[in-house]
């Protein structure tokens, strides 16, 4: 008799687990993008493809002081196949700039290394279909110590990707501090 009550009691446990169950999606849920040409329904990553672009430094300055702060032009030039919207989809206004379009730089030291990658960001201000191109204004704060640096500038997608972690070309540009 207590083996007949104990099955009767792991049933039950097993149908209302399953109906607890009922309805969830397993695993992570996947963002995926709209058909082509149809903007997405909600903000969400950029295709693999769609993390192509082009980078132009407008006179990047050669010579800056320590802790100089400067407005660099960047043009930039969305060289893929997926239209690119600046906010990662019409008309959206999320807190926390996820998925936002910007470029951003970093600071790599004589031989390379990365020194920051949080330097200076801007917002790319409006969507680019394929082959457009947009000029933003970018302020960057030279390293606190003299030396020789290498100005790199690239875009991302907030809270997802860098370009170049896409395999997108930098924009890069040699720069010495001084006193």
């Amino acid at each position: 008799m207590r083996i007949k009550s104990f099955i009767w009691m792991l049933v039950v446990a097993m149908i209302l687990f399953a109906l607890a169950c009922a309805g969830k999606t397993p695993g992570p849920v996947v963002q995926t993008q709209p058909p082509k040409g149809q903007p997405p329904s909600e903000p969400s990553a950029l295709p693999n493809n769609g993390f192509k672009a082009e980078i132009t430094l407008i006179e990047p300055p050669a010579k800056l002081r320590s802790g100089q702060k400067e407005t660099l032009r960047v043009k930039i030039k969305n060289a893929s196949d997926v239209k690119w919207w600046a906010r990662g989809a019409p008309n959206n206004a999320r807190p926390d700039n996820r998925f936002y379009l910007a470029a951003g730089n970093r600071w790599l030291m004589a031989d390379g290394s990365l020194l920051t990658n949080m330097d200076g960001r801007y917002g790319i201000a409006k969507d680019l279909n394929p082959g457009e191109e947009t000029e933003v204004p970018l302020v960057i704060t030279a390293p606190k110590d003299p030396g020789e640096y290498t100005l790199e500038v690239d875009v991302l997608q907030e809270q997802v990707a860098w370009f170049s972690d896409k395999g997108s070309p930098t924009a890069k540009a040699k720069v010495t501090v001084v006193k």
